[in-house]
């Protein structure tokens, strides 16, 4: 039998090939995201479907993170063992980029799970949690670039290119807006006899 033979190397190709999807589906929720938190769309009824997306493609990530990981256990020459995908920092192939692909693992399971209790923890302090989700992407585009094996690959750095720069992009607008919003300044409430005032000589 050839060497060669794909068939020889089948985990190694799962993983490889749920990490790009798991990368692709970060990145579209990430996206849309921004994109809602930016408040670029502004058609009527867009918002819902936004969500809906928004939050099947975070599970749909997840559930190809989980693969990612999981095929690795078959890979007879990586043979990271279950310590080695579950503690990040101790695997013996490139330590720090493989952890930090754990790490974005952790941290997208406990934003993409903390959708479903927001109402627990209530929506302020979701969303402030949730605008780490933008970590996320960045924790596993330096994964994919230092540990994965195809990051000289001309087709993968295009394809981070042309996913990527949205998200920046995206991530300057609601930054700027942001402060902008903080910077605002409020208008002292009015008091009751002036707006009683105002009433009756409208009247």
């Amino acid at each position: 039998m050839n060497s060669t033979d794909p068939l020889n190397y089948g985990w190694w190709l799962v993983s490889r090939a749920s990490g790009v999807v798991a990368l692709l589906l970060v990145t579209a929720s990430v996206g849309i995201g921004l994109t809602m938190a930016s408040k670029i769309v502004r058609r009527r009824g867009a918002g819902p479907a936004l969500v809906r997306v928004h939050e099947q493609s975070a599970l749909a990530g997840l559930i190809a993170i989980c693969i990612h990981g999981v095929t690795l256990l078959g890979d007879k020459w990586l043979n990271p063992g279950v310590g080695g995908l579950v503690v990040p920092f101790t695997m013996s192939y490139r330590p720090v980029f493989t952890g930090l692909g754990i790490v974005a693992g952790y941290l997208a399971a406990l934003l993409g799970l903390s959708f479903y209790a927001r109402r627990r923890i209530g929506a302020r302090l979701w969303r402030k949690l949730h605008r780490a989700t933008v970590l996320v992407w960045l924790l596993g585009v330096i994964h994919a670039l230092g540990a994965g094996t195809d990051a000289k690959s001309a087709w993968l750095q295009v394809l981070m290119l042309v996913t990527g720069a949205p998200i920046v992009v995206l991530f300057g607008i609601r930054t700027v807006r942001g402060r902008r919003k903080v910077r605002a300044p409020r208008r002292p409430p009015s008091h009751p006899r002036a707006v009683l005032a105002g009433e009756e000589a409208a009247g």
